[in-house]
Order: structure tokens, then sequence, then C-alpha cells
């Protein structure tokens, strides 16, 4: 691909997929608010200052960011709230030039208001359906188990997957990565990988190289949910672009919760000259601040230019899970973006407003 130096096409026509958010963390602010007041529940002050909700947040670290999510998560307590969730995703990400998102949902948490697990899991998958025929984004779900939780109940949540193989892609493993010994979760990643669905557990966030090859090692990722602590550690991050493994970097959320001072401190070049496989992603927006157009901004701000975003994107759509057709009609569609003549202004796209865990 090529582009005229200092080009700045709109990036919100860039078609790109969406492989790092996670279902409650995507909510949009004002339906946080809504859904919180029709069942009086009350808030942190943190997740109703609007103002907070809608620019990049200070470095809050983990503790904090876990509460918010906590709260949030407590005002998903129906079926008509599950569906309205992930079909507004699916809107704010078409609007974004999204053509293919993966969303991430603990079905655990939204099981006792429905019925039961596997209840849960059919409300998201009949959502996906129906928003993917309204809004034209192609959405696949990944069913995601806690560090949090004792390792059988992450094998029960991958055998639903299994189940469910098809319009669910994946399986992964979210929260802090402190917690839990990764080795105990590889029998469920074994369940999901030998029924043909992605391995995309978090990795190298929170904790560093080593927790990077302890991932790799024992969970066998097709992708790593973040993966930028690998960058440290250059013979660990040759041995990932070597296996093909695919990084999901979400600059935003990183920059909160410390693993780098702000997003542009995302090691995102190096990652990129070592030939790592990337999909740039939001994780969760209600509690960052930045959706997924703020991320490729990001990377614009950090001196890619058209081409190397058209790039990214296109990395993005070839990692996802997404069918061959889909993947052919949005890598169509970076080369015509970037194909087309620039602005003659050279105006860039600008930075959305802020609208992150099964």
């Amino acid at each position: 691909m090529s582009a005229v130096d200092g080009a700045r096409r709109d990036l919100a026509s860039l078609p790109k997929a969406h492989l790092h958010l996670h279902f409650t963390g995507s909510m949009r602010p004002a339906t946080l608010w809504e859904l919180a007041a029709q069942r009086g529940i009350r808030l942190p002050r943190s997740l109703t200052d609007d103002v907070s909700l809608q620019v990049e947040p200070t470095r809050r670290g983990w503790f904090r960011f876990q509460r918010q999510y906590d709260a949030a998560r407590a005002v998903v307590d129906s079926e008509q709230a599950m569906r309205q969730i992930l079909h507004e995703a699916a809107l704010d990400d078409a609007a974004e030039g999204s053509g293919r998102l993966e969303l991430q949902v603990d079905p655990t948490s939204y099981a006792p208001f429905v019925g039961g697990l596997t209840p849960a899991i059919e409300i998201v998958l009949d959502q996906a359906a129906r928003s993917e025929q309204e809004t034209g984004v192609s959405i696949g779900m990944v069913i995601a188990a806690s560090r949090t939780r004792h390792p059988l109940d992450a094998r029960t949540l991958a055998r639903l997957a299994v189940r469910h193989a098809g319009p669910v892609v994946g399986f992964g493993l979210s929260n802090d990565e402190r917690r839990g010994t990764t080795a105990e979760f590889a029998p469920a990643f074994r369940i999901a990988r030998e029924a043909g669905l992605l391995a995309v557990p978090h990795g190298g966030e929170l904790l560093g190289p080593t927790h990077v090859r302890d991932v790799v090692e024992h969970l066998g990722p097709h992708r790593l949910g973040h993966g930028v602590r690998a960058a440290e550690d250059p013979a660990l991050l040759e041995s990932v672009v070597s296996a093909g493994i695919g990084l999901e970097v979400c600059p935003a959320s990183n920059a909160s919760l410390g693993v780098v001072e702000q997003a542009a401190d995302v090691p995102l070049r190096r990652l990129v000259e070592a030939g790592a496989q990337i999909a740039l992603g939001a994780d969760d927006p209600l509690l960052f601040g930045a959706r997924l157009l703020d991320q490729y901004e990001t990377a614009r701000a950090s001196g890619f230019d058209d081409a190397e975003l058209a790039e990214l994107a296109a990395s993005s759509i070839r990692i996802s899970a997404a069918p061959d057709a889909v993947k052919e009609r949005l890598l169509g569609g970076v080369r015509r973006w970037l194909a087309a003549p620039a602005p003659a202004d050279g105006g860039a796209s600008a930075p959305t407003a802020g609208p992150q865990r099964s």
C-alpha cells in the first residue's frame, strides 16, 4: 500500500475490525445512566460525571477500574438491557467504520437474571444476529472466563462456547492477570481449540514478558488480549510474531491502568516494526473514555501515516474470525480508502468523544 506523504484521510470511513471490546464496558454512558435511574441504583460519582467520561481519564489503576466496572455491571439485570447494550455497541462500531465486531462476554454475570448460562448466551447470540442484519456489522461472540473464578468454571464456559460454535468464534480469559494460575486454565482452552474456536486470552497488560510466556505456553493463543509487554523482550516478541499470534492493542486502557504514562506511549511502532499482527481495540470505552476511532487517532498522532493506518486496519481484519467473504469485502474497502484522494486541506478526522470487562 502507498499513500501521498502527509495525506490525512477520514479515519471513520476506513474499514476495520474491532476485536477487543467487553460487553458491559461497551455501554454508552447515557445508557448506563438510563438503566441506573430506572432501577434506582446510585452510581459512583466517577460514573455520573459526564465530563470524566468524555475525555481520556487520568490514571486510575486496577482497583478503581474494577469497582467502576462492577457498578456498571449491576444495572445489566434483564434481557432487555443485554439486548440494548449489544445493539448499541454494533451501532457505535458501524459509525466508526468497523465492519467486524468480536464482542467478549462472560455470561456468568447475567445468568442469574435470565434463567441461567445457556439462556444468557442465547440472548446475546440472538441479538448479535439481529444487530448484524440491522447495522451491516459482521458480529462474532467470544465467551470469556474470569481469572477470579475457579478453573472448573472456565471448563463449563468452554463447553458452552463449543456448543454454540459458529456464532461463538472464540474463548477468552479476562480480569486481573495477577489472579489465578494460568496453567490451571489450560484444560478449558484445550476444549475450545479442539473444537476450532480461537483462543484469545488476555496477557501482557498488567504483568510483563514472563506472563506473556506463561500464557503462550499454557493456553496456546491465536491472539493475545493486549500483549504489549512482549515489546520489553525482543526475543519473546520475535517468538510471538513467528508463531503468528495476533495482538489486540488498546492504547487508552493501557494508559488508564498505568501500563504506560499516556496512550501515545504504547510501543505500537516497535510492535509493527517487529512484524506483529495488530488489531487496535477500545477495551472498555465506558470507563476509559475512548472508543475504537480514538485508538486510530492515537496512532496517527504518534506518527503513523495513512498507509500505515490502512495496514493496521487490514491487519485487524486478517486476524479476525470473520467469514472469508467479509474479510475480502473489508480489505477491498481498505484498498479503496487508501487509493482515494486525500482531502485538499490535509484535514484529519476529528477525535470522537468517549461514549471494560465481561
